[in-house]
């Protein structure tokens, strides 16, 4: 099964911004919704930002006004823009695609799950 590839994590102190990416070849952006996850050790893997294939957001009530999730269908990439980062963030990011916003949190997902990429916000 297709999986995406991640990146743009690394370690930040609190405050600090970091801009995540998400790529997957062979597979039409654009008509699918896209979002981002993150999960701790141990901890169920959560939803945080959402965009439809319409390009409406829609975001978890911790990240509202710090994060902000945009695709650019031409170059298949899907990013999260973190801002005023907090160490509550730290957590390794996912992202998926789905046929639908419903889908995305609730299955089936159009990828296997990737490796991810490590955010970690010190304190």
């Amino acid at each position: 099964q297709r999986q995406p590839v991640e990146s743009g994590g690394g370690l930040v102190q609190a405050g600090g911004s970091l801009r995540l990416s998400c790529t997957a070849s062979g597979f039409t952006f654009s008509q699918n919704a896209m979002a981002w996850y993150r999960q701790n050790p141990g901890k169920q893997r959560n939803l945080v930002a959402s965009i439809a294939s319409d390009g409406s957001t829609n975001y978890e009530d911790s990240v509202k006004g710090r994060f902000t999730i945009s695709r650019d269908n031409a170059k298949n990439t899907v990013y999260l823009q973190m801002n005023g980062l907090k160490p509550e963030d730290t957590a390794a990011y996912y992202c998926n695609a789905a046929s639908s916003t419903y889908r995305l949190r609730f299955g089936p997902r159009a990828w296997s799950w990737g490796q991810g990429t490590q955010v970690t916000v010190s304190s």
